[in-house]
């Protein structure tokens, strides 16, 4: 199986050539903002009222999948009030002197954008504490008995934080969030209208049956549905006349091993070890991953998110097993099904027992009953 990162379905994967080109494509109001209604309705009550009183807004929490538009709210939120925004990510902040030299270069009203945030150093994360609630920074003078501590007083700035794995984020900075806002994966309305306006940005003439093909395939990501317009783009310059219809984005959709229902060949083969090799399941996610060639954490994080939100794929106790969907769509595309593996009997129920059968707890599940002796 291909590395994640060569995969162009992949919701994570950022190269530089979409920097740059993402940099162009992003909305710049939250007019211009394409789906999220709720968040956009929530944040545009926060930054009014924010504006209006001339405050810092309150501190934002943004979580959810990656690729569904946590940065750019960010920008937009930076923009929405006037004022200017710097960038980081937990990782890159080691120590908390970093974060002390991030903190106190913010003008007042400004949005510090902490990426990842879930994965702050424990002790950076205790300097933020009081930086976020009293807009003070508490720094340790000396050593030993002669240490005493100093608040520095910070001007008032909004920390927007952005993350994946909102569970791993500890209690006491959660709570320090004035507003939390989940994004959710992208109808394939809203999927269009972005594949329609990225269009217009990057001059590329497209069909509406076009537009809805990719979007179709976007998995409900923006990010993604950009990466494939750009690569059908591609492939409608080299092989046609630039202009994208919905030929034109089948075929280059086809040539990328996409298919219909938005699988890549990794989703595929995944699918297929579990219908061909396992009868379709049960099966243990190490097993499976011992025949894919691939890390547990890979599978879970990567591969199975799609695929049950798709339906094609289960989650028991006993291990994972493909739906008869995933088998129908397999069948579809020319892969051969074996009969799925055969449960075992079930035990028929009390209520569902005839009327002349009650159960026997010695001798079995149940026995007739009859008035006649030795019956």
């Amino acid at each position: 199986m291909t590395d994640d990162l060569s995969r162009i379905l992949a919701p994570d994967l950022i190269d530089d050539t979409d920097v740059v080109v993402e940099g162009t494509l992003r909305p710049r109001t939250l007019d211009e903002y394409i789906g999220q209604r709720e968040v956009k309705a929530n944040l545009s009550v926060l930054l009014a009222a924010a504006r209006g009183r001339e405050e810092a807004a309150d501190h934002v929490l943004l979580y959810g999948p990656p690729g569904l538009g946590k940065t750019t709210l960010a920008t937009i939120i930076a923009r929405e009030l006037g004022v200017n925004v710097r960038y980081t990510s937990g990782p890159a902040v080691e120590r908390a002197g970093d974060l002390a030299a991030i903190l106190t270069a913010l003008d007042e009203r400004d949005v510090l954008f902490i990426d990842e945030i879930h994965r702050l150093n424990r002790a950076v994360e205790e300097i933020l504490y009081p930086a976020m609630e009293d807009y003070a920074l508490d720094v340790m003078i000396g050593k030993g008995p002669s240490a005493r501590s100093l608040r520095l007083s910070l001007k008032p700035f909004t920390v927007v934080g952005a993350t994946t794995r909102a569970g791993r984020i500890s209690s006491p900075l959660r709570d320090r969030f004035g507003a939390t806002y989940r994004l959710d994966f992208y109808e394939e309305d809203d999927l269009a209208a972005i594949v329609d306006r990225s269009a217009r940005i990057l001059d590329v003439s497209i069909d509406e049956a076009a537009a809805r093909a990719i979007a179709r395939r976007g998995r409900g990501t923006p990010r993604i549905v950009n990466r494939l317009l750009k690569r059908t783009r591609d492939h409608a310059q080299v092989h046609g006349n630039g202009r994208v219809d919905e030929a034109t984005a089948t075929a280059a959709m086809r040539q990328m091993e996409i298919d219909d229902e938005g699988l890549d060949s990794t989703d595929r083969k995944l699918l297929a070890a579990i219908v061909q090799k396992f009868a379709s399941g049960p099966v243990g996610v190490q097993a499976l991953a011992a025949v894919l060639a691939e890390e547990v954490e890979t599978i879970e994080d990567v591969y199975e998110p799609f695929l049950l939100r798709l339906g094609f794929l289960d989650r028991t106790p006993q291990g994972r097993i493909a739906t008869e969907a995933a088998r129908v769509h397999l069948a579809g595309l020319g892969y051969e099904i074996p009969p799925p593996r055969r449960s075992e009997p079930a035990m028929p129920g009390f209520w569902d027992l005839p009327a002349d059968v009650t159960p026997d707890v010695a001798t079995g599940p149940a026995a007739p009953t009859s008035d006649e002796p030795g019956a």
